[in-house]
């Protein structure tokens, strides 16, 4: 039977997504400095389940608050209070209002976590990241009960969105987060029975898969983010991706989402890094100009029977339905367009032949990191103004009602709007962010340094962007 855009798929626990699209991962940076759920992530998601997608997940859930991806994340630690419980179950409710699935990417970000967030951050060793700029701290290496207890917080985290109406949740295991940097031996030097082999590099990942599956039960769905290779020379390679992909597996998770690259090597982004890249050997396909995994996808599915998504570069409906058609993935990964067009899943599946590109019209790094470049072939990076894009989608929802109303061109820096300046973009109304157990108060960002804070930049007048407040992750 061929598998088309509009044909429902049921997982191995038994659950059913209404189509083969899904919306990918991108960090939104609205929740409250505490970490809480705000109104804005509301409304996003509502649009977002209108939009016709059978599938959406959530950005970064942090397990732990000392180690955020970056300020705005949604914090779920240990078991959620009256006032927690009640914003995550409004966001579920909005954003499952589709008849959609909703699943919570829960992550640590180990010692990708910015310097102005915690400047010791934890890590499987003390390799510090090899990037300028110092706005990453040296990590410290994480005990043995430190381990214990991060699992457990995975756990929790899971059975806490589970309560409150998630739908499934994603284990974020790729682009150099926490357990990420577990399966890396460049990161993991450790010399216990969580390092050494690729067994010892995965116990943490396959700990933390067992005890979340412990506490949702048999029928909520697993998934797990991974790195189809870190594609850094001596690092995670994809004969490790797939061996770790079979464990999974039989470990009985529902679905993978295969990606690949670390903040050193930014191939999610497919943008060339500062580190030593080793390209893995797989064969390539014509798919492979537009979808960034796809290979990787077809070169596991030879392998495995697990469900699969690939995100980054989808744009044409072809290219969709040629990776359905050859069984290379079982569900389309697709990011950025939502953002300038939330119900770009109905459209896709009433016969639009291609999604627009706001990436072709943004700066895709800031002026301190012009030395990337993208990669040969490439498009720009899949998380490439992710956040900036999703924060103007809930202005647009804020001011309008709807972001379906609004000009998309005029609002997201698509064709024909005006290309967003400055480097950083924040949420609006909020009333400050907590860096370092401290709270800025409004209209200031911390800066690098001293500890010091210094007035928001004024916004650029041909911009609709609120006035920067929250340092955002490229």
């Amino acid at each position: 039977m061929t598998v088309r855009l509009d044909s429902p798929l049921t997982l191995p626990c038994g659950a059913r997504i209404a189509n083969r699209i899904a919306k990918a991962a991108m960090t939104e940076g609205l929740a409250t400095p505490a970490g809480r759920p705000t109104p804005a992530l509301d409304r996003l998601y509502g649009l977002w389940a209108e939009g016709g997608a059978g599938l959406l997940i959530t950005g970064n859930v942090i397990i732990d608050p000392d180690h955020l991806e970056r300020p705005g994340n949604v914090v779920v630690a240990g078991a959620p209070d009256a006032g927690m419980a009640a914003a995550l179950a409004r966001w579920a409710a909005a954003g499952t209002a589709g008849g959609n699935q909703l699943w919570v990417q829960l992550s640590h970000a180990g010692r990708q976590t910015p310097k102005l967030v915690n400047p010791h951050p934890k890590a499987p060793s003390a390799v510090p990241l090899a990037l300028p700029g110092g706005r990453f701290g040296t990590p410290e290496p994480l005990s043995r009960a430190e381990i214990a207890e991060l699992v457990t917080r995975f756990a929790e985290a899971a059975a806490a969105v589970k309560a409150a109406g998630f739908t499934g949740v994603q284990i974020h295991a790729a682009h150099g987060y926490l357990i990420s940097e577990f399966l890396s031996p460049l990161t993991n030097r450790r010399g216990d029975s969580y390092g050494g082999n690729l067994k010892g590099r995965a116990r943490f990942l396959m700990e933390v898969v067992e005890a979340v599956r412990a506490a949702v039960g048999p029928d909520f769905p697993v998934s797990v983010k991974l790195n189809s290779a870190d594609f850094q020379r001596g690092g995670f390679a994809f004969t490790d991706s797939l061996t770790v992909a079979g464990w999974l597996e039989k470990a009985g998770v529902d679905l993978i989402e295969i990606s690949g690259g670390t903040y050193e090597q930014p191939r999610m982004m497919r943008i060339k890094g500062l580190a030593a890249e080793e390209r893995p050997a797989v064969p390539a396909s014509t798919a492979a100009r537009e979808a960034y995994f796809i290979d990787f996808a077809q070169a596991m599915r030879e392998k495995l029977t697990i469900p699969l998504m690939v995100t980054g570069g989808f744009r044409h409906r072809a290219a969709m339905r040629e990776a359905l058609a050859t069984g290379a993935v079982d569900l389309v990964g697709i990011a950025r367009p939502f953002c300038v067009m939330p119900d770009v899943a109905a459209r896709l599946l009433a016969g639009l032949e291609a999604l627009p590109r706001p990436e072709d019209h943004l700066r895709p790094l800031p002026r301190a990191l012009a030395f990337l470049r993208p990669a040969a072939g490439g498009a720009c990076a899949h998380r490439l103004c992710d956040d900036l894009l999703v924060l103007r989608a809930a202005l647009a929802a804020g001011s309008q009602g709807s972001a379906r109303r609004a000009d998309p061109a005029a609002s997201c820096g698509a064709p024909g709007g005006t290309p967003p300046s400055g480097d950083h973009a924040g949420a609006p109304g909020r009333p400050g962010v907590r860096v370092r157990g401290k709270t800025q108060p409004p209209g200031l960002r911390p800066r690098s340094g001293a500890g010091k804070a210094r007035p928001a930049r004024r916004p650029c007048r041909r911009s609709r962007l609120p006035p920067h407040r929250v340092p955002s992750r490229r």
